[in-house]
């Protein structure tokens, strides 16, 4: 019946004229399914998450270093707080990462961008004798502008973001060695802790929060204590650091913004097809520099975070953090080709990379294969999501 309404239409019709469709009986109503429409088992319906890759590397390297690191305290409040440290500061950059990966574009100049910012806040807070908050204030805002440039040159001339990037952190890199050289004679300028005394901005970035929680914890005996010293009864974990809240607060509103927004739906149309999108007025080349602009804003955070916590700017710092960002993105499930992924998965990606460079120090394993796992996990991730990508798209 439906095979001979369909022939109806189609006789009926000009070429000259659209052709008549009648709304065809839903399966619901007949009890059978339509066998046109291709149907996936739970499984591969699983496998198409974006989490999942992130989820099962977090679940296989939790159970390894439980096993193999456990007896060394990695697990002990110190030991949990060492890798939680570090891990956030992956997750922070790896946010910026992700949703610019998801518009379809690249940053290789988060690395530089970090050094940089470090270094516009040593220097304007010391050597210049600015106010830490103003110091603070002016290289978010000159941060950001450096990368609605990247956007901006890569939107109007079409050149890969990857090549802008790329040539950014070298632009970058050299400004702050430079300037660092140039105004101190030294690329390490320090004394930031002593001119933060009595900021208000600066315990925002190398504050810590939660103290008397942990103190009270400490004394019952629930956390470790120092047993000697000025800080006898004090316990081993302190608080909860700044850089540790920025993760979580970053991860939240980038979840948000993606998922339940419409400004999310344009970051996955502007990744996935980016001439289609236009045609339906989405505004791609605004949603792409403004992702740059956010990226920017993360490694500036991660850098103001870590220039309190150390007390100085390093005209070295950042480097290699934007492949380390890229592959906590790849890791959670997003896919190169961009208009996939998930902050969820990068956040996971991230933890993965936090826990097993520590772990490997707590397992007393040689450092220097924290690089073999980064290239290991990252040629399998690419794998992985190449596939979950033909299973989407249907490619073989």
């Amino acid at each position: 019946m439906i095979e001979q309404t369909a022939s109806q239409s189609i006789s009926n019709s000009t070429p000259d004229e659209p052709q008549a469709t009648e709304k065809l009986d839903e399966p619901q109503a007949t009890g059978k399914s339509d066998e046109r429409v291709k149907t996936r088992s739970s499984f591969r319906q699983a496998l198409i998450g974006p989490e999942l890759g992130g989820i099962c590397g977090t679940i296989l390297v939790f159970v390894f270093f439980f096993l193999t690191a456990s007896d060394s305290g990695m697990f002990s409040a110190a030991g949990v707080m060492n890798w939680s440290v570090v891990s956030a500061q992956f997750i922070i950059i790896a946010v910026g990462a992700c949703l610019l990966m998801i518009s379809g574009e690249f940053d290789l100049s988060v690395g530089s961008m970090i050094g940089f910012s470090g270094m516009s806040i040593a220097l304007l807070a010391v050597t210049f004798g600015w106010p830490v908050w103003l110091a603070i204030i002016t290289t978010f805002i000159l941060c950001m502008a450096i990368g609605a440039l990247i956007g901006w040159v890569v939107t109007k001339t079409g050149l890969p973001s990857f090549i802008v990037s790329l040539a950014f952190l070298f632009i970058l890199r050299g400004l702050t060695i430079f300037a660092a050289i140039a105004t101190t004679n030294k690329t390490i300028v320090g004394g930031i802790r002593v001119a933060a005394e009595g900021d208000w901005l600066a315990p925002l970035f190398g504050g810590k929060v939660f103290t008397g929680v942990f103190q009270w914890m400490g004394n019952q005996g629930w956390i470790d204590t120092f047993s000697g010293g000025l800080k006898k009864g004090q316990p081993v974990v302190e608080g909860i650091p700044m850089l540790m809240v920025w993760a979580f607060v970053l991860v939240l509103f980038a979840h948000f913004l993606l998922t339940k927004t419409k400004f999310g739906n344009w970051i996955f149309a502007s990744g996935g097809n980016a001439q289609a999108a236009l045609y339906v007025g989405v505004p791609v080349n605004k949603v792409k520099i403004l992702m740059f602009m956010f990226t920017a804003f993360c490694a500036c955070v991660f850098a103001t975070s870590q220039v309190m916590e150390f007390g100085s700017a390093g005209a070295d710092r950042g480097l290699l953090k934007e492949f380390e960002a890229i592959i906590s993105v790849v890791i959670g499930g997003a896919l190169l080709t961009g208009g996939y992924g998930s902050v969820i998965g990068a956040a996971l990606g991230a933890i993965i990379f936090g826990v097993v460079q520590q772990g490997l120090f707590f397992a007393g394993v040689e450092s220097s294969l924290f690089r073999v796992f980064l290239g290991t996990i990252l040629l399998f991730s690419v794998i992985l999501n190449t596939y979950i990508r033909r299973m989407i798209t249907g490619e073989k």
